[in-house]
């Protein structure tokens, strides 16, 4: 039987759109150093390392060796892994079975991006087929418009509503010092006069490009107590992928891999009812639209509802469910750390050190992981020991 498994200290990096005063490792480092200082402990209590950037955005690889500085990873055992823009849930879930596994005490988990240094578009347009869909699917934003039209032609959503989930990402983000975008509120009007990228996506629709690193430790029952006053326990995790070919995605059926994934956590969490039993939800949400139709899907709340849901107020900071109280992916997009930062924050929220983006009183938290052709992770972390 897997052991308990609990993340008992977090770190991020300061993120922006170029951290020119560092190399790779030195971003790596700075997001260990402050993991291991939050949770107390030294490089040398850490069994082993995982780590994962998406490396052919950056043109670059090995990173598993090379960033042994950084990492804290000299003579340990480390793994590498790369899974799109859910490399960083990846990171997070497999740092759990690794230490759930039995095999090890204290794991460090690390995702880290500079994507100053990279062609991302470059890169993502070899994930569709050559024939059938680069053409129309070459990178991320033609893909997402066409979810964000089927969306709105199908319950009536308008750009409007969209753009609020803009304003609430930006808004939170006030309250976290590490987001790229702190310090840059905007407002409906601002979303709705910024340039078009491809209809419905404007500008402020989207989540930038960032250079970020961060670490999450995890630790087994019977030493995560002797570490954290309060450990964030991980309390379910679930993974499902989907179709490769963007073409045969039924855009009219909700986020398919992200309701399957849900639904799992939620089974194995015992949660029954989650818009009342998540307290917080850190969600990996690349665009505007996403935040209206895959809490949809999660099941916040029933098909079309979304932007109700969200006008009512209920994701904000003091609402009924806050979401991304950190600002979210819209304002800090460091592509390998970036679910790896849900991950972290929910953590945060669990352990009560979330300063001015805390939520009061979470005994529940939820985090997710986007990427590839539209698969999902979620992880679920809980302030008492899973049964």
């Amino acid at each position: 039987m897997a052991r308990r498994v609990a993340i008992v200290g977090t770190g991020q990096t300061y993120h922006k759109s170029h951290r020119l005063d560092v190399n790779g490792r030195e971003l790596i480092n700075e997001a260990v150093t402050r993991a291991l200082a939050d949770c107390e402990l030294s490089i040398a209590d850490i069994d082993a390392i995982i780590i994962g950037n998406m490396d052919h955005f950056e043109s670059i690889n090995y990173v598993d060796t090379w960033s042994v500085e950084g990492s804290g990873g000299y003579m340990k055992p480390i793994m590498k892994v790369t899974t799109g823009g859910t490399t960083g849930s990846s990171v997070a879930i497999a740092g759990y079975y690794h230490v759930a596994s039995g095999l090890f005490d204290k794991v460090l988990a690390i995702g880290w991006e500079k994507n100053s240094e990279s062609d991302t578009t470059a890169a993502i347009v070899t994930c569709s087929d050559p024939i059938w869909d680069r053409f129309s699917y070459s990178g991320a934003i033609p893909s997402l418009a066409t979810e964000a039209s089927a969306y709105m032609e199908q319950y009536g959503a308008t750009q409007e509503d969209a753009a609020r989930v803009a304003v609430r990402e930006r808004t939170h983000a006030l309250n976290n010092p590490y987001a790229q975008m702190y310090n840059r509120p905007i407002t409906i009007k601002d979303v709705m006069e910024s340039p078009m990228l491809a209809y419905p996506i404007k500008l402020l629709d989207v989540c930038p490009r960032t250079d970020g690193a961060c670490a999450v430790v995890f630790a087994a029952e019977g030493v995560a107590e002797k570490i954290a006053v309060r450990p964030a326990w991980v309390k379910s995790c679930s993974v499902r992928h989907t179709t490769t070919w963007f073409g045969d995605v039924d855009y009219n059926t909700g986020m398919l891999s992200l309701k399957r994934a849900s639904k799992e956590a939620f089974e194995k969490a015992g949660i029954k009812d989650p818009v009342e039993e998540i307290d917080v939800a850190e969600l990996y949400l690349p665009y505007s639209y996403a935040g209206l139709k895959w809490i949809e899907a999660i099941g916040f709340c029933g098909p079309g509802e979304g932007p109700k849901f969200i006008w009512d107020g209920n994701t904000d900071m003091g609402g009924k469910l806050p979401i991304n109280p950190s600002g979210g992916v819209m304002c800090t997009n460091c592509i390998g750390a970036t679910a790896l930062l849900r991950v972290a924050e929910a953590a945060i929220q669990i352990m009560g050190k979330g300063e001015a983006r805390q939520v009061p009183d979470v005994t529940n938290a939820m985090a997710t992981g986007f990427g590839g052709c539209w698969w999902s992770d979620v992880v679920i972390l809980g302030k008492d020991k899973p049964n």
